[in-house]
């Protein structure tokens, strides 16, 4: 039989996140929130800085919507010397209070689809990267973009082409780190508005010191206009090409073909000079084949192999680089798992989506944070890697049990654990 003693005392299971705490507040993004986002009405009592920082505070203890602060958080953040928390009606205003309002784009067929931009809010999202270190200003960077769809039911869910219903963002990133998002009606095009996202994004990083060594879009972004904007903004540009009748034909007359290794798997590739849709344009066309499992040859090519193919203006790289390089992106790509499965991107907190725009990006920003702070905790704790995902991060550093105490004219954190987290302590 277990035997049960209470202690009035009170102990937090979540003696971790004060250590996250020290380490935001010393990073100085309290101060660049507030500085970016400007002042609230006095009369409501926290600055943003305050409100963002216990979204973050909130997030890294394993809570993943508003109502957690107050049946499960609470006391454990109040309880951080100077520490101001806020309930859930206040971090769901401040939502609210830092959306923008949605702007109607009108496709090439004379449809009309609500996109949110928020400006401000990727303003900040990229230089609390800069504050951290994540990026460099005056250093190229790898340019990475890509829409996903963001299934939920809120009354402005539009049906898409997966046959549910949601949002469909569009993310610009720097290998991990998300650093630009656009929200949009699910039945968007990919294609619509996405030449003047793409201006919108390579504009921020120009405006904050970044240049574009290489970007990287899927098929999604094979359009005549995007080509444009992706070629104008960065040195070199790898898109997928969507098959067509003269792109198969040209590829069906192929005589030469290089077989390579690519992930211990063979394939055949070339390259040809790509017209389509510049004339005047030196830009080549990098296509892969492999054996199809189905012996029925195929209608169009009259064979039985797979044809991929990427447009780059990169004529130095051989075959098999441009292709490996263009494969590295499903790390980007992964980016929308994390936020789907770790950032709260499957529960969205609102009916609207210039709220729960606002919500992703600070959920991006937090996911970007916590990519801070792994590397310097992995370097004290053995059973953490700079990969390590949120739930075992949680378990392995946050939970553990812990209480502020009064001591010596000073607050002391005192932990019941013989794990490093001295080694923490700046």
């Amino acid at each position: 039989m277990v035997k049960v003693e209470k202690i009035s005392q009170s102990i937090t299971p979540f003696g971790g996140i004060s250590f996250v705490h020290d380490i935001f507040e010393r990073s100085g993004m309290r101060k660049l929130i507030d500085k970016e986002l400007g002042t609230r009405n006095s009369t409501f009592g926290y600055t943003y800085g305050t409100l963002l920082g216990t979204w973050f505070d909130l997030f890294l203890c394993g809570g993943d919507c508003a109502e957690d602060m107050e049946e499960h958080l609470y006391d454990t953040l109040s309880a951080i010397p100077g520490n101001r928390v806020c309930k859930a009606d206040t971090l769901l205003r401040c939502l609210k209070e830092l959306s923008v309002e949605n702007t109607p784009f009108t496709s090439d067929s004379g449809n009309t689809y609500q996109f949110n931009i928020n400006e401000k809010l990727n303003s900040l999202m990229i230089k609390s990267l800069l504050l951290t270190g994540q990026l460099e200003k005056g250093k190229s960077c790898d340019f990475d973009y890509d829409n996903q769809i963001i299934e939920h039911e809120k009354y402005d869910a539009k049906r898409t082409y997966k046959k549910n219903t949601g949002y469909f963002p569009g993310a610009a990133a720097i290998g991990d780190r998300m650093f630009y998002i656009e929200n949009r009606d699910g039945n968007a095009g990919v294609k619509t508005g996405q030449a003047e996202t793409l201006q919108r994004a390579y504009r921020l990083l120009s405006a904050n010191g970044l240049k574009v060594r290489r970007s990287r879009m899927d098929a999604g972004s094979y359009s005549k206009e995007i080509i444009e904007v992706a070629a104008a903004h960065s040195e070199l540009f790898y898109i997928r090409a969507n098959r067509c009748a003269s792109l198969t034909e040209r590829i069906r007359q192929i005589e030469t073909w290089e077989t390579v290794e690519i992930n211990f798997k063979e394939y055949q590739v070339a390259s040809l000079q790509f017209t389509q849709f510049f004339e005047d344009r030196n830009y080549r066309l990098t296509v892969m084949r492999e054996k199809s499992d189905n012996p029925q040859a195929d209608l169009f090519t009259g064979d039985n192999f797979i044809y991929r193919s990427i447009l780059t203006n990169d004529h130095e790289s051989s075959e098999k680089e441009v292709i490996e390089y263009y494969n590295q992106r499903g790390a980007s790509e992964k980016n929308f798992d994390t936020m789907n499965n770790d950032f709260g991107w499957k529960h969205l907190p609102c009916s609207d989506m210039p709220y729960n725009t606002v919500y992703m990006i600070i959920t991006a920003m937090i996911k970007n944070f916590y990519l801070y702070i792994l590397p310097k905790i992995a370097e004290a704790f053995k059973n953490i890697s700079p990969a390590t995902r949120l739930k075992r991060f949680i378990f392995r550093f946050i939970c553990v049990a812990g209480r502020w105490v009064y001591q010596n004219r000073g607050w002391k954190l005192r932990l019941y654990t013989d794990r490093p987290y001295e080694r923490l302590v700046a």
